[in-house]
């Protein structure tokens, strides 16, 4: 059986930016130069999971297509909703705890965030092919309150609309005594940042292979 392709879209740090260059500090391939060899290790050991979707946001969660859709139609799809798009200013980023790992969250979101989010969601949903039972497994809507167990069945993930929360994780899970030490060190290792939305990027997965960026597309106005 073939390894299924999967799409996401996502929001990336424009490339060559101070954002950019500290995720790949954390998730790319220039760790932090000031951390020994010792440290550089158990950080690749707590970015595993990260590393496979990169350093960004998510807008529409990962995905196969529906039968019928190809990546040409998401491709245009995506080109209408960067049409008549202005930036959108996020302002200061912080280094926080979400539940059990690190992420980079906006300081003070701006309402228009998560608008932004909700269409890019509804969007590029008539392309999603339903999840399987293996996909809905993995994704352990048992543990859903009734509201987030309502917008998984309908949406494919349950950090959608009210539920959803702009975050660029910078770790995987972390058991209990390592979560604050780790948002401790990487806030440390963490310059004053920033975040205005000029784009949208739309990502491909094959099989268990990294993401990897299929075009990132810059707002139109």
């Amino acid at each position: 059986m073939d390894a299924p392709t999967r799409y996401a879209l996502y929001v990336t740090p424009e490339p060559g930016s101070a954002l950019a260059a500290f995720g790949d500090a954390i998730l790319g391939d220039t760790p932090p130069p000031d951390w020994d060899p010792a440290d550089r290790a158990a950080l690749a050991a707590v970015t595993a999971a990260p590393r496979v979707y990169g350093f960004h946001a998510t807008l529409k969660a990962p995905m196969r297509l529906a039968p019928g859709r190809s990546e040409d139609d998401l491709v245009a799809a995506c080109t209408d909703l960067v049409q008549a798009r202005s930036l959108l200013p996020i302002g200061p980023l912080a280094v926080v705890l979400l539940g059990d790992f690190v992420a980079l969250v906006p300081t003070a979101p701006p309402p228009e965030l998560g608008l932004f989010a909700a269409e890019c969601v509804a969007a590029l949903d008539p392309f999603r092919a339903p999840l399987t039972p293996t996909e809905r497994a993995r994704r352990r809507p048992k543990d859903l309150d009734p509201r987030r167990r309502a917008l998984f069945d309908r949406w494919g993930y349950a950090h959608v609309f009210e539920a959803f929360r702009f975050h660029m994780t910078l770790t995987g899970r972390l058991a209990d005594d390592a979560r604050e030490a780790w948002r401790a060190r990487l806030a440390a290792s963490c310059p004053p940042l920033s975040l205005t939305i000029d784009a949208i990027t739309l990502l491909r997965q094959h099989g268990a292979a990294p993401f990897r960026i299929v075009r990132r597309f810059p707002f139109e106005l």
